[in-house]
């Protein structure tokens, strides 16, 4: 966890409430700390991110459900588990918290034993939680690793989510698929790793042999992110960005829908990035060129001809800046 002890964070208006749980807690090892209202709580959220929030339903200036609403809808605190501890016992009021992202309930009177029970157990969760995001952090920090390897890739993997995902967002896909676009760009080329800079950074032309062991990547970085349950969705976009529409890719040699859409989008934004970025054996393309050669094959059965006829309107209706970031105005 981020701090020696479970933070955990008491937000409820009557001061007489959080005396009572702080003196049931006080002989636990946690930091207590308390809020009088949402808005006290969001403050403090935003400089000490709690372990755990035990939260009042009904306060002035902002109600319990519209605090958990926020913590959930900000990623930095949207895994923090939140009891809500009320008088109200309706089926609908449960709902409505439920939906706001509460993940239990304890209504008052409560008992003492099932309050630290369920503390326990929802801290316990978040320490998985935690393991996890941790887990993720060093898959994701060996991505950045292979970028830094070669100064002309850099932030490249930054620019191919950003297209991606904005590519995600003009062709309508949900928010969880933007997200897998978003990963799969940074994370495609992780199987690198494992390549040695030798060939990884030759600066002439690949022996057929040294060809031969770049294309394992794919497979390797598949190998490396597949333990994490919360990376399977992205392992089709490791695996099949280099294949080809019309089948002459690696490492299946899939064809056509054959590849997995989110494939194919990463493959061909990764392509138009790579066109119109700085190389040892050319200089970056400008936009036309790029889009020319882009164009060109695709004639010859490289992309997916829809999504790059997407991939034109995307560049020209919508405003992306250096890195393709979608302006605030072009996200909706």
């Amino acid at each position: 966890m981020q701090y020696d002890r479970p933070i955990i964070l008491i937000v409820d208006d009557q001061s007489e409430n959080r005396e009572t749980i702080k003196d049931i807690l006080a002989d636990a090892e946690f930091e207590l700390n308390e809020a009088e209202n949402g808005q006290e709580a969001l403050e403090f959220i935003g400089h000490k991110i709690p372990d755990l929030i035990l939260l009042d339903a009904m306060m002035p200036l902002m109600d319990g459900f519209e605090v958990a609403r926020q913590v959930r809808n900000n990623p930095q605190t949207r895994l923090i588990p939140i009891i809500m501890i009320t008088a109200l016992d309706s089926l609908q009021d449960r709902v409505k918290g439920l939906e706001a992202g509460v993940d239990d309930f304890i209504s008052r009177p409560f008992n003492i034993f099932e309050l630290r029970a369920r503390i326990k157990n929802l801290l316990r969760l978040r320490e998985s939680l935690s393991e996890l995001e941790n887990a993720e952090q060093v898959i994701f920090s060996l991505a950045k690793a292979v970028e830094a390897k070669d100064k002309y890739t850099e932030n490249h993997c930054n620019r191919l989510a950003n297209l991606a995902e904005a590519m995600g967002q003009f062709l309508g896909l949900s928010e969880n698929d933007k997200l897998v676009l978003r990963r799969g760009g940074i994370l495609h080329d992780i199987g690198k790793i494992a390549i040695s800079d030798q060939i990884l950074l030759k600066p002439g032309p690949l022996t057929p042999q040294e060809f031969e062991v770049i294309k394992k990547h794919p497979v390797i970085g598949v190998e490396i992110c597949a333990p994490l349950k919360t990376l399977r969705p992205v392992l089709p976009v490791i695996k099949h960005h280099h294949e080809r529409f019309n089948g002459s890719g690696y490492p299946d040699g899939l064809a056509g829908e054959e590849i997995p859409l989110f494939a194919r989008i990463v493959g061909l934004v990764d392509c138009y990035d790579s066109l119109t970025t700085h190389r040892p054996y050319r200089p970056a393309l400008p936009h036309s060129k790029a889009l020319e050669i882009c164009e060109e094959e695709t004639k010859r059965g490289l992309w997916d001809p829809e999504l790059f006829e997407s991939l034109k309107a995307l560049l020209k209706e919508k405003k992306l800046n250096s890195n393709y970031v979608l302006t605030p105005e072009n996200r909706s």
